[in-house]
């Protein structure tokens, strides 16, 4: 789910969602936030909101610098999982300033539940597509 208001006050809504074949829960919690904003047609103030602290703390507790650092690898010296993903949310996020704020899932945050709904319906569902960088 992606709100925001524009310069004249307006706010603004659109619901986007999709299901795949085969994937993971953490490929599609990066999805959602790349989606989200990759949908921005110009720089913004964005209050990013996610249950996720794999994606959260990924910029909070600033893991990136660290896996840029170290050639995408953690700090156990592992490769990064879903690299293909990080590079593209790095990308989308880098023209606006964002704050990004964890969200306790299925607690009643009426945004989080919706979403929660989103994707359940969207994994469900018959228009289901392939995770291209995905390797089960």
């Amino acid at each position: 789910m992606l709100r925001f208001t524009d310069p004249k006050g307006g706010v603004h809504e659109r619901e986007l969602s999709q299901g795949y074949r085969e994937t993971t829960n953490n490929r599609m919690e990066l999805m959602g936030a790349i989606v989200g904003f990759e949908a921005l047609k110009r720089p913004c103030s964005v209050e990013f909101y996610s249950d996720s602290q794999y994606v959260i703390k990924a910029f909070t507790d600033n893991w990136i610098a660290g896996w840029v650092r170290r050639g995408w690898k953690n700090s156990q010296k592992q490769p990064v999982k879903n690299v293909d993903l990080w590079k593209r949310l790095i990308t989308a996020v880098e023209p606006h300033e964002v704050s990004f704020n964890w969200v306790k899932g299925h607690a009643g945050h009426d945004e989080n539940e919706r979403c929660d709904a989103l994707a359940t319906a969207a994994a469900d569902g018959d228009a289901l597509v392939e995770d291209a960088g995905f390797a089960g």
